[in-house]
C-alpha cells in the first residue's frame, strides 16, 4: 500500500512540476512565449522568482520521491498481506505433517527390524 501511495505522489509531483516549468517564462521565447507570457500576467511581476522557488521544491520532492522508492525496491520491501500469512502458517502444518508421517514410518521400520524375544 506504501509503495502504491508513494508511486501516485511520484506521478502527481512530476505532471505539477511539468505544468510549473511550462509556465515560467523564457529568455529566449520557447515554450514559454507559446501561451502568450501566462505566467507573469496570472502571478503578477514578482512571478518568475516564486515560480523558480516552485520548481526547486518540486524536483526536490520528485528526486527525494524517487530515491524512497528505489530504496524500498532494492531492499525488497513487501507488505506482510493476510494472504500470504495464511499461506506461510499453511506450508508450516504442511512440513510439520510430512515429518510426523517421516517419523511414524521410521518408528515403524524400527520396530520390524528389532529382534523378536520371547
Amino acid at each position: 500500500m506504501l509503495l502504491v501511495f508513494l508511486y501516485a505522489l511520484v506521478v502527481v509531483v512530476s505532471l505539477l512540476l511539468i505544468g510549473i516549468i511550462l509556465i515560467q517564462p523564457a529568455k529566449s521565447g520557447g515554450m514559454g512565449a507559446a501561451f502568450g507570457g501566462v505566467g507573469e500576467s496570472v502571478f503578477g511581476g514578482k512571478a518568475s522568482s516564486h515560480l523558480t522557488k516552485a520548481t526547486v521544491w518540486m524536483t526536490a520532492l520528485f528526486f527525494v520521491l524517487c530515491l524512497t522508492l528505489a530504496v524500498l525496491i532494492g531492499h525488497g520491501y513487501k507488505v506482510d498481506s493476510s494472504d500470504s500469512a495464511l499461506e506461510k502458517e499453511l506450508a508450516v502444518k504442511k512440513v510439520e505433517k510430512k515429518a510426523e508421517a517421516a517419523a511414524a514410518k521410521v518408528e515403524a521400520k524400527a520396530k520390524a527390524a528389532a529382534p523378536k524375544s520371547k
